[in-house]
């Protein structure tokens, strides 16, 4: 499937820079510019851009029957005039690394060989590398991510809110030790050059994480860094603990650094960015203050709750300012359970980064993305940003899953 999509147009403003579109302004720092280079796709997750510029998407909702799309450049005039469309399924992840695209459904991860001229070969018959991946609708989507040692690593996230003997349910206990660790609430590890794995020859490399959903591998420290999604329903289930602000505010979206064998805690503890604790949630016997899982690791960043981290890349370009290289860019989509208070989320940040540790606090880098200036009810939201990738020339892309938009971020100054 083929057809030809055309580049939207850009305006640039004294001390800053927005993309205007239909309700929206992209805002973003002085000296950058924002262009939209896809539009209507749907619900676009995840991006990646080859080294030719092509734009890969995965979609959670397919289009037109097809689930991946790439977008090309022919002539390299700023027009996307080509676009191939393939894969009959539905799912987040989507990399590409070695000469493969790799792309994940909600159980299974797939990759594609290109030629020398980057081309897919056998767009419609993929091979399978990992297979049989529990798939139960809530927390199902399979972010990915690779080494450069020839490892993949695919977030499988807890169908749970808090691993309770009825899930979301008030008063229901928490399960422990909690069976869903088992084969979920966490990051595994399989080969990605292996056909049809299972939970056998994979590796459980990281737990006790509820859902991740921005992965990247850290080039400078040889590392996976994962953004995590906090529990939801402290004020909602708890009201004598949490009041309605700090129910809105918890538990903290996180970002850790993990390596293999870590525990991140989850269920038992969530993290308390106000208190900079690992605080025992209330199913397992909390109270707003005890403590506990001494031995799980503590994130590099605690962010305030329901924002939804949906994206992580590291920045290695040379086209940003030289404050920007090695450091983390997070895409945040937004969230429900901060009502009613005003919704959070819908921009990109940075943090600031050496050898692998924050060097400054975190900072809103684009922003404007929902369209409206406080969000209180989230169908009323014009985009919610998901994905981000780096192109060749330095630049970054930062996707929309709410109606299919891709624009692309530049520094020109």
């Amino acid at each position: 499937m083929r057809f030809k999509l055309f580049l939207l147009s850009t305006i640039v403003f004294a001390g800053s820079a927005a993309a205007q579109l239909p309700g929206v302004s992209i805002r973003v720092p002085s000296g950058f510019t924002v262009a939209n280079v896809a539009k209507d796709f749907g619900r676009v997750r995840h991006i990646a851009i080859n080294t030719n510029g092509d734009v890969y998407m995965k979609l959670e909702k397919l289009n037109q029957g097809k689930g991946i799309y790439r977008l090309r450049d022919t002539n390299k005039d700023g027009v996307m005039d080509d676009t191939l469309a393939f894969g009959n399924y539905i799912g987040t992840g989507i990399a590409l690394k070695h000469g493969y695209l790799y792309a994940s459904s909600n159980s299974e991860v797939f990759r594609y060989k290109l030629d020398a001229q980057q081309d897919i070969l056998h767009p419609d018959q993929p091979e399978t590398i990992v297979t049989g991946l529990v798939d139960k609708r809530q927390h199902a989507s399979k972010s990915i991510a690779l080494d450069n040692a020839g490892n993949i690593y695919v977030n499988i996230g807890a169908p749970s809110n808090a691993c309770q003997e009825q899930d979301r349910k008030q008063g229901s206990m928490g399960m422990n030790p909690c069976p869903i660790l088992e084969t979920a609430g966490g990051i595994w590890q399989f080969r990605a050059d292996r056909l049809n794995q299972t939970y056998k020859e994979g590796v459980r490399y990281a737990t006790g994480l509820r859902n991740c959903v921005g992965l990247d591998w850290n080039n400078e420290v040889n590392e996976l860094f994962i953004t995590v999604h906090g529990r939801d329903m402290l004020h909602q289930f708890y009201p004598e603990i949490y009041n309605q602000k700090r129910g809105a505010e918890l538990p903290s979206e996180t970002m850790y650094m993990v390596k293999k064998g870590d525990d991140c805690g989850w269920p038992y503890v969530h993290w308390d960015h106000f208190q900079n604790k690992k605080i025992l949630n209330p199913e397992y016997g909390g109270d707003g203050k005890k403590t506990g899982a001494e031995k799980a690791l503590s994130p590099l960043v605690g962010f305030p709750g329901h924002m939804a981290p949906n994206a992580l890349l590291f920045y290695t370009g040379n086209q940003f300012p030289e404050k920007y290289r090695n450091g983390a860019f997070i895409a945040f989509h937004g969230s429900w359970n901060r009502a009613p208070e005003n919704q959070e989320g819908f921009y990109v940040v940075f943090i600031p980064m050496k050898d692998g540790k924050p060097t400054g606090k975190w900072e809103v880098f684009a922003d404007g993305f929902s369209g409206v200036e406080k969000v209180t009810n989230l169908s009323a939201v014009k985009h919610r940003p998901c994905g981000l990738a780096q192109g060749p020339d330095g630049s970054i892309y930062v996707s929309d899953d709410n109606k299919g938009y891709v624009w692309k971020i530049n520094y020109n100054q």
